[in-house]
């Protein structure tokens, strides 16, 4: 049975488009393309043309007839050894030109080997058509597509060791003195490793902090002024309100609790620890 001639699109068939905000391309699941199809490059796509794994042309936005490079094949020639079909089949790959979002998370440790979680988040478009080419060369396909979550696990070895570079020898508390720091270092890492897939990068944010949710809120004791041990004490006064511990006002400023004209200590950090831990119909 004979090829037949196709218009070749990322469009379905309701209008909506394959190439959506997650995908950085796409590759044409048919390969029965043959000379006469039409080629259809949406205004925010490139599209790469291959025919038995040569690249034969890279398209802007158009619409394209696909010829065979070479004189056609006629006759009994074909019929003898393609039987009948034309032996130029093609297959076509898309590009996303269009800005996309890629997302990395992981671990460092600062400089008191304390757990810091990190989140970045990046821009990224594919800016020219040499740059297509590079993308479907270097970066390989996934079943049909190239996805942002690729370009994250290719990126994250990338953005973990340009993060640690300065976490690690940063002190918990200055991290986020240092983040504008470490905000240029990931984008000078990464843009120059995005590149080699001719992948450009546009913007990126970096948020850190640290794993443990204790040692989040300490530090934001910390930030309003307070000493190590008053944030210490602060933080242990605020668990035992949450426990409805009536004491939890005394053990934040470090003074006694009278029950019935009798103290009942002068609640030292230690002592309002263990009242964390306890009933609390015991501490009234």
């Amino acid at each position: 049975m004979a090829l037949t001639r196709q218009v070749v699109s990322t469009l379905n068939n309701d209008g909506t488009d394959v190439m959506g905000p997650s995908v950085l391309a796409f590759h044409y699941p048919d390969q029965s393309l043959v000379s006469g199809s039409l080629l259809t490059v949406e205004a925010n796509h490139f599209a790469v043309l291959k025919s038995r794994g040569a690249v034969l042309a890279v398209y802007d936005t158009g619409q394209y007839p696909i010829q065979t490079p070479d004189k056609p094949l006629l006759g009994s020639f074909v019929t003898g050894f393609f039987g009948g079909q034309s032996p130029w089949q093609y297959e076509v790959l898309y590009v996303n030109r269009a800005k996309l979002l890629v997302r990395n998370a992981g671990l460092a440790t600062s400089a008191e080997m304390a757990e810091m979680q990190y989140q970045v988040e990046y821009y990224v478009h594919v800016d020219t058509k040499e740059d297509a080419l590079k993308l479907i060369t270097h970066m390989p396909f996934a079943k049909h597509f190239i996805g942002t979550d690729e370009v994250a696990a290719y990126a994250g070895p990338v953005v973990e060791q340009a993060i640690n570079q300065i976490v690690q020898v940063t002190p918990m508390e200055k991290i986020n003195e240092h983040i504008h720091e470490i905000v240029e270092l990931v984008k000078e890492h990464l843009g120059s490793f995005l590149g080699v897939y001719g992948v450009t990068l546009n913007d990126a944010k970096v948020l850190i902090l640290p794993k443990d949710e204790r040692m989040r809120e300490l530090i934001s004791l910390r930030a309003f002024g307070l000493s190590e041990m008053d944030a210490v004490r602060y933080y242990v006064a605020l668990k035992m309100a949450e426990k409805g511990l009536v004491s939890a006002p005394n053990a934040a400023v470090g003074q006694p609790f009278f029950i019935g004209g009798s103290t009942m200590g002068t609640f030292p950090v230690t002592n309002a620890l263990q009242s964390v831990g306890s009933d609390p119909a015991a501490g009234k």
